[in-house]
């Protein structure tokens, strides 16, 4: 009897519900999706050729000398950025690096932009808190390739479905640890901006945002390094990059431009992750 339930309870259409509502979604919102997709597709485009248009030596030059004052002007950072994104250029990658880059900052700065905010809204909302917490826990435990579907969908293929995909799954970060640093400042101190006659914008913007400020990096710094590793799924709808690199090596079974392509998202994804962490520590 167990294995005939579907006779007395009819199956419930959740693939046709969720295919119908996407579709819905696409067709009624093409006005906003179109626009999208061209003009901020041009634009990361562009944003990736002027990148690419600056010489390798004077990026190279230009990390380094942001590495090594980030870190108190300390040799470690600096001279491994020198080394790795010389790698990069070696191989022959610089092209598909800047592609990964704009496509890795634009995603972050949008998840910022997107989940600052909310992580407030949350540490002031018993409600919101409720309401949007179990939507950060299906973002997260839903597998990232499922992000695809929906994303070329609305943006069809190429760099601007992968900043989409990329922006779900990295946000949640933000929106989480900025909710906690929040609720992790001090009451003495709220008390005594409220006791000050402090405003409520005040309150946030020089009382619990500063304090509030190594949470919230760290948060920052686990979006990155989330929209980083979304490089090569999004490589699947036609994102360029490094991630590209590695999906056609893996097409064609060649473990040597795999590697080599892996191995300049892990230079960068260790770059990426010591200049966030040393932001932080220097605030």
């Amino acid at each position: 009897m167990l294995n005939n339930l579907t006779e007395f309870i009819p199956r419930i259409p959740i693939a046709e519900g969720t295919a119908w509502f996407v579709g819905w979604l696409t067709s009624t919102f093409a006005f906003l999706f179109n626009p999208i997709k061209t003009y901020f597709g041009d634009f990361m485009e562009w944003t990736a050729n002027l990148l690419y248009s600056i010489p390798p030596i004077i990026v190279i030059l230009i990390v380094a000398l942001a590495a090594f004052f980030l870190t108190g002007k300390k040799y470690g950072l600096a001279a491994f950025s020198v080394f790795g994104l010389w790698l990069v250029h070696n191989q022959g990658l610089w092209e598909d690096l800047t592609f990964t880059i704009t496509l890795v900052i634009l995603a972050s700065v949008l998840s910022v932009i997107i989940g600052v905010p909310f992580g407030i809204l949350m540490s002031k909302s018993k409600t919101a808190d409720a309401i949007i917490r179990p939507v950060l826990d299906f973002m997260q435990t839903m597998p990232a390739f499922v992000y695809l579907i929906p994303a070329v969908a609305f943006f069809g293929i190429g760099m601007v479905p992968g900043v989409f995909a990329s922006l779900i799954f990295a946000t949640p970060p933000t929106v989480r640890f900025t909710n906690l640093g929040i609720r992790q400042v001090p009451t003495e101190l709220v008390e005594a901006s409220d006791a000050f006659g402090s405003t409520g914008a005040q309150k946030l913007f020089k009382v619990e945002l500063p304090m509030a400020k190594a949470t919230i990096m760290a948060g920052i710094n686990q979006t990155v390094m989330l929209a980083l590793s979304m490089v090569v799924i999004a490589s699947m709808i036609g994102a360029p990059g490094l991630g590209r690199e590695v999906l056609s090596a893996l097409q064609r079974a060649q473990v040597g431009p795999g590697f080599v392509a892996g191995l300049g998202i892990v230079i960068l994804a260790i770059i990426i992750d010591r200049f966030t962490q040393n932001v932080n520590t220097k605030n």
